[in-house]
């Protein structure tokens, strides 16, 4: 059954996708990025397994946001379908949500600790520390497991939608990371910055295990950018960084 989304949103999901290994955020086939359609009702994903390199649009797989079925597409969708849909469903500002294994980030997960404000180039995206879920439970693995790592990263943010616009990413614990934003694109931004944070936040601890900058100069950074009072930049359709 076809379903029709909204225009552009398939072939902008599939220049994120093939973006991941262009930018090194990925190994293999080691990520992927979606993007919804709501007023359709569903979303755009990479299938599982396909190299970058061989993606090509009528690969990708639209899956219904309501429960998940597959509507269009003669692939499987990406293993960590049900995570992309939990957090869709949770907060309704998401339009975009990319996951990948990137280095630092993933060496953060690993260590089961928060990426830390250390500084401007952090606060310019993320209000506060890149958070790391608790461990799932064994019974959060042995059922609905790609659900319930959504789930995790939900439940941590209180189903705040305005908390997950404020830090659009989140760290699964033993995992990785999985960020988001206004649509496919905006999501993989905010991968590649949350990878390039974790590595100068690992290159700054291992130099001095510095205390956190005023919150003065952080919340500077930060509205510069975001909220009513923004004035970096000009209007441009397009991302800020060059993917």
């Amino acid at each position: 059954m076809n379903v029709r989304v909204r225009d552009g949103l398939r072939q902008e999901v599939l220049e994120a996708n093939l973006a991941i290994p262009q930018v090194g955020l990925a190994t293999l086939t080691w990520g992927n990025v979606s993007g919804v359609d709501r007023e359709a009702g569903v979303f755009v994903i990479k299938p599982s397994g396909v190299r970058y390199e061989d993606l090509a649009l009528d690969d990708l797989v639209t899956v219904r946001l309501s429960d998940g079925v597959i509507v269009d597409g003669h692939l499987r969708p990406s293993t960590d379908t049900e995570t992309h849909r939990c957090l869709y469903l949770a907060f309704p500002s998401i339009g975009g949500v990319t996951h990948t294994h990137s280095t630092h980030a993933v060496a953060f997960a690993q260590a089961r600790r928060d990426i830390p404000v250390l500084g401007t180039t952090h606060a310019d995206t993320f209000n506060g520390p890149i958070p790391c879920t608790p461990d799932l439970t064994a019974e959060q693995c042995a059922k609905d497991y790609e659900y319930n790592t959504g789930h995790v990263i939900v439940e941590m943010l209180e189903r705040d939608d305005r908390r997950a616009s404020e830090v659009p990413g989140a760290l699964v614990a033993n995992h990785g990371p999985f960020t988001w934003g206004a649509g496919a694109r905006k999501s993989l931004e905010h991968a590649i910055i949350c990878e390039a944070v974790a590595d100068i936040a690992l290159h700054t601890l291992s130099l001095f295990p510095t205390a956190p900058p005023p919150p003065h100069l952080l919340t500077r950074h930060y509205t510069r950018k975001h909220g009513p009072d923004a004035y970096y930049g000009n209007p441009d359709p397009g991302l800020t960084t060059s993917v």
